[in-house]
């Protein structure tokens, strides 16, 4: 419960924690950054990972003079599109696995079906469009690896999805963030911009279960 309730702390004050882990990291703090998004883009056990706000967090820390913004724009984009590439790659590695349907420790099958029929829906579009949705980000070039995409194609959808995902979500937090309305209620922001990610996966379950009952 500890764990939670300390994670929930970090997730909702980033711009407060990135402050403290500035002044105690240094420049060692871009490192850190490129980490974590990296993890969340890249790594299929890690879709907790903030990402959204987490851009946005250190956009308007940018904006405060608190950190070089042209160094962590450069930085985002690279962690992003290494992340995905090395998630297309291991989804490669395991597509036997999951085309024969069996368990892949620590990768959620609800999440691979989820973001299948995700797939299945918008196509190759897919790998721009996952970028601004939670767990989808995450799951969607794991899936294009298992499938037929070639990766020449996932390549130049993965660079245009990367830039512009981070180019969007930086850049707002760089010129809203320290509005002093946004400012003073920058947990509510954070939850709100998580709440808005979410949506398309939560009427993408509701539909579902519409069709599961009508069938």
């Amino acid at each position: 419960m500890f764990i939670v309730s300390s994670l929930l702390d970090i997730f909702l004050h980033l711009d407060q924690h990135l402050s403290v882990y500035m002044n105690e990291y240094g420049p060692f703090i871009y490192l850190i950054l490129f980490i974590i998004v990296f993890c969340e883009t890249g790594l299929v056990i890690m879709p907790f990972l903030p990402g959204d706000s987490l851009l946005f967090a250190t956009g308007a820390l940018a904006a405060a003079g608190s950190i070089k913004l042209l160094p962590i724009y450069l930085i985002f984009s690279i962690a992003a599109i290494a992340g995905d590439t090395v998630n297309y790659a291991i989804g490669h590695y395991l597509r036997d696995k999951v085309v024969a349907r069996e368990n892949i420790r620590f990768i959620k099958k609800e999440y691979l079906d989820r973001t299948t029929e995700f797939f299945n829906k918008h196509g190759s579009a897919t790998i721009i469009l996952a970028r601004f949705v939670p767990i989808i980000r995450t799951f969607a070039p794991f899936v294009a690896g298992v499938g037929s995409m070639p990766y020449r194609k996932f390549l130049s959808f993965n660079a245009i999805g990367g830039i512009l995902w981070v180019s969007i979500a930086l850049f707002a937090g760089y010129f809203f963030g320290n509005i002093p309305v946004v400012k003073d209620n920058f947990s509510i922001v954070v939850l709100g911009i998580v709440v808005v990610s979410l949506l398309p996966v939560v009427f993408t379950m509701i539909k579902n279960k519409k069709a599961t009952k009508n069938s």
